[in-house]
């Protein structure tokens, strides 16, 4: 058996490549929440999925921010165990963006009481917008690298860009 023919016949593992995805996604869009807020684009505490867990004062000081940071790359790594596991033959951009509103849906409709400690649509306009367009760009990151490995979007890049 030929060397490329043996690789065509591998598949990715849905399981490592869901937990791999997850963790970049969470390293690299937490990172970006946290800059965010440094930057006073928002006002959510990079600890807020942690809040449930942690008592706010504690979530307010450095290591409160970097448990908030390790909790948004677990959280990652479940939403995209969750995501490879059952959509990652949707093809495109758009089934991942919709899959980051619906996650930022969840938790800062349904669950802001308990993730932000507040009832809904008491933030700031800015800190909505920046957290909706940070779990958009997540939500993307997650579906199309999910999509370019399960289907053809590799293949129909290259003959767009030969066209």
């Amino acid at each position: 058996m030929s060397k490329s023919h043996k690789q065509k016949s591998e598949h990715t593992n849905p399981w490592f490549f869901g937990m791999e995805l997850g963790f970049f996604a969470g390293l690299i869009w937490g990172g970006a929440r946290w800059l965010m807020y440094a930057l006073h684009f928002t006002k959510v505490i990079p600890g807020f999925l942690a809040e449930p867990f942690f008592k706010h004062e504690f979530l307010m000081t450095r290591a409160g921010h970097l448990t908030g940071y390790l909790c948004f790359i677990a959280f990652s790594v479940v939403a995209s165990l969750l995501y490879v596991l059952i959509l990652r033959k949707l093809k495109g951009p758009w089934p991942g963006m919709i899959f980051g509103v619906l996650c930022w849906s969840a938790i800062f409709l349904a669950g802001s009481w308990q993730f932000l400690q507040q009832k809904m649509f008491r933030l700031p306009w800015n800190s909505v917008v920046s957290e909706f367009c940070i779990f958009l760009l997540w939500g993307l990151f997650i579906g199309y690298t999910a999509a370019i490995e399960y289907t053809d979007e590799r293949k129909r890049e290259q003959q767009t860009k030969l066209a």
